[in-house]
């Protein structure tokens, strides 16, 4: 006789209604029974308590108990309904002390005019808008709580309400009725932990923590369900990270020791400046790793401006030295060509080997991406496959099959989280055999983020900045709240024009979208006084006319073709043009020390780490940088409050924990990481560094013990499951 399939891998179309079960997996990426019962709740919601509404974030679906306070039905002409027949109900909900409006229009009014009177307490779910700068909700989903009734007494059985992540096609109470159809198979779920290990941490059976999460009589059954799911995230995870590393550890490598008297000791001698303590120590740990003869996977994280690239080159030279060729991978066409423009400008006369006039230890540096010409390009492969080229720098176009090597000893990957783990390992196919590896980044990443998203890296941190650089003011302008502050700001970009310098001025989007209908899409009902973000050709027309004429002002953004990029890139560097106004292509690599202020407009709409990332394009040369922060949003709202954040601190770590604890767990992990779990579901990468910490050692010592794990099946079909779900991931990403 067959198994029985496992009750938690049944398909939930099998169990839910087919248009329930159709919307679970689409939009919210649940697709088996054991999938549903993983989607936990966010947070619960007692019975007799109102929801805070004076939090509410912006712009996110939320659901909120609360209690009707008055209802309006108002009428009003319209073009629909010309002869003052359209209507609008307007009702009013409080949690006591604050309060926020619900609307209705046309039909859609009457069912809710009748259940919604005063004193009825319900949960409402919708999306949070500002209108006529008051806090509401259109057209809101709600639930009545009453006390009667069989099926509601059943529904809301206990005084906490759980609250899941919802989407505006499946409001958190219908997911909650879903679960209490699966609920009774979590008793069958199978438990990944060894006994030995769930014992020795107190932690109660993965079939009690399922019934816990979903159902808690007290808040202290929610504190053993996650104690318990959040060890299983943080170990499932790091034992998958510990076999990769096992595994690779077991691979062989070429070591790659510098001769004494060779290219590396011909650059040093030539650097018209010291290495800053930091460089030295993090150079000498990469020479260890490369000395060794299995694989290095190190990853080197430093600010903006904290010498990297120079870090990374000393490690290529000393590969090139040992006989071998060293790859340099770019995200982006601009940046590969920067980055080669740099090497070759640091290395001077020590990058033209094979040529007349180049020193006698010289090798050559060569550039390899996708628009290059096809003779340049054949030149470039003919280089490589002969080993003349040591170094090779370029984009993605380097992990192409036509891509021979002669010795390929080091890979060095810049700005990783932009470059999947696949990636990686088709490079690495192209070493006789597997190559050295340094990842780059200057997103700094809190250490336990190091530990999960990289934890098959070695992380070295390069934190000071070299001498001579300015630090940058940074402050935030209430466009709405204080016009004149806005007034001010264009006054101060002409003062540093008139100073010899040069400014930025970066928006959300590139504006020339109008005629592509999928960006054109109307706004919602309720958010017509929402305006689009703020635009590249807008704003450059605006200001050219108005507080910057006379100023030579260009624009730059990703749809210019790529030699219009660079020739607007080359004037600005330049001193041709005074202002750039551009959207975040600027964001990366774009080195122009002349360039004194940053006016970032619309900031509200980037993310903490991008406004850090993006500032850092000024105050690079000696003299001191601005950073203007350009919002509409209000005083009190969350925008400001992150706003302020930023133009406190420089500290890009500091910066990093507040950007993770803004964003929800589910992105910390970036969605570019295929190779790493990026839903945590219950983890917080933050808040949970010890368990991250603990469990990372427990999975190291089970791996060591048992790199197979063949005495531990449960586990090994949990690991399954995980990689399952990422190989899928990463197919859907192609």
């Amino acid at each position: 006789m067959p198994a029985l399939e496992e009750p938690l891998q049944q398909p939930l179309k099998s169990v839910l209604g087919p248009a329930t079960a159709k919307v679970m997996a689409e939009h919210l990426g649940l697709h088996t029974v054991g999938d549903l019962l993983h989607h936990y709740p966010r947070r619960y919601e007692e019975r007799g308590q109102l929801t805070h509404l004076a939090d509410l974030p912006m712009d996110e679906h939320v659901t909120v108990v609360a209690q009707v306070a008055e209802a309006r039905l108002h009428t009003f002409a319209s073009a629909k309904a010309p002869r003052g027949k359209g209507q609008r109900l307007e009702v009013t909900i409080t949690d006591g002390s604050g309060r926020l409006q619900l609307v209705f229009f046309g039909n859609g009014v009457h069912k809710p005019h009748k259940e919604l009177l005063p004193g009825t307490r319900a949960l409402f779910a919708g999306k949070v808008s500002v209108f006529n700068r008051r806090l509401q909700l259109a057209h809101p989903a709600y639930e009545l709580l009453r006390g009667d009734g069989e099926e509601t007494v059943e529904s809301w059985a206990g005084a906490l309400i759980p609250i899941y992540p919802a989407t505006a096609k499946l409001e958190s109470w219908k997911i909650g009725k879903a679960i209490q159809t699966v609920l009774p198979s979590a008793r069958e779920a199978v438990d990944p932990l060894p006994p030995a290990l769930r014992e020795g941490r107190g932690l109660v059976p993965l079939p009690e923590a399922l019934l816990k999460i979903h159902r808690p009589h007290t808040k202290a059954d929610i504190a053993d369900a996650r104690a318990r799911l959040k060890w299983d995230e943080a170990f499932v995870l790091q034992v998958a990270l510990a076999r990769r590393r096992h595994a690779d550890a077991q691979l062989p490598a070429v070591p790659r020791v510098p001769r004494p008297d060779g290219l590396l000791a011909a650059f040093d001698a030539r650097l018209p400046f010291t290495l800053t303590e930091g460089q030295r120590k993090v150079s000498e740990e990469i020479f260890g790793d490369l000395a060794t003869d299995h694989p290095m996977h190190r990853l080197l994280q430093g600010e903006v401006g904290s010498g990297k690239t120079l870090v990374a080159l000393r490690a290529m030279l000393a590969v090139v030295d040992a006989g071998g060729q060293a790859a340099m991978l770019a995200p982006t066409e601009v940046l590969a060509q920067q980055h080669h423009r740099s090497v070759v400008e640091m290395m001077g006369e020590l990058a033209e080997g094979g040529m007349l006039g180049g020193a006698e230890h010289a090798t050559k540096v060569v550039l390899l991406t996708g628009s290059m010409g096809a003779a340049a390009r054949r030149q470039a492969l003919l280089d490589l496959a002969t080993g003349e080229a040591g170094i090779v720098i370029g984009t993605h176009a380097l992990i192409e099959d036509k891509v021979q090597f002669h010795d390929l000893g080091l890979v060095v990957v810049d700005e990783q989280h932009r470059f999947g783990v696949e990636q990686r390992d088709a490079l690495r196919g192209k070493g006789r055999q597997p190559p050295h590896l340094l990842v780059m980044t200057a997103t700094p990443i809190p250490r336990t983020v190091a530990m999960t998203v990289f934890g098959d890296l070695e992380t070295s941190v390069l934190d000071q900045l070299p001498a001579g650089r300015s630090p940058i003011a940074s402050h935030v302008v209430p466009a709405a709240d204080k016009p004149h502050f806005l007034a001010r700001a264009w006054e101060r970009v002409r003062e540093e024009v008139a100073d010899g310098h040069q400014a930025y001025v970066v928006c959300p989007r590139i504006g020339d979208e109008e005629d592509d209908p999928k960006t054109a899409r109307k706004a919602p009902e309720g958010e017509a006084d929402k305006r689009p973000p703020l635009a590249v050709l807008d704003v450059a027309d605006q200001l050219a006319k108005g507080p910057l004429q006379g100023l030579r002002v260009e624009v730059l953004h990703g749809r210019m073709q790529p030699d219009d990029k660079d020739a607007v890139m080359r004037r600005f560097a330049a001193g041709d043009a005074d202002v750039l106004v551009a959207t975040t292509v600027i964001e990366v690599g774009v080195n122009v020390p002349n360039a004194t202020v940053m006016v970032i407009m619309d900031a509200d709409r980037f993310g903490v780490s991008q406004l850090h990332q993006l500032r850092g394009r000024v105050g690079r040369g000696s003299a001191p940088g601005l950073c203007l922060l350009v919002t509409e949003a209000p005083e009190a709202s969350a925008a400001r409050r992150r706003l302020n954040a930023v133009a406190a601190t420089l500290d890009g770590f500091e910066l990093s924990r507040i950007d993770l604890e803004e964003r929800r767990e589910g992105d910390v992990l970036g969605q570019a990481q295929s190779g790493t779990r990026s839903s945590l579901r219950v983890l917080a990468v933050i808040e949970d560094e010890e368990i991250i910490a603990e469990a990372r050692e427990a999975a190291a010592a089970v791996v060591a013990a048992d790199p197979e794990l063949t005495r531990l099946p449960a586990l090994r079909t949990a690991l399954d499951a995980l990689l399952d779900e990422e190989r899928e991931q990463y197919l859907e990403k192609g």
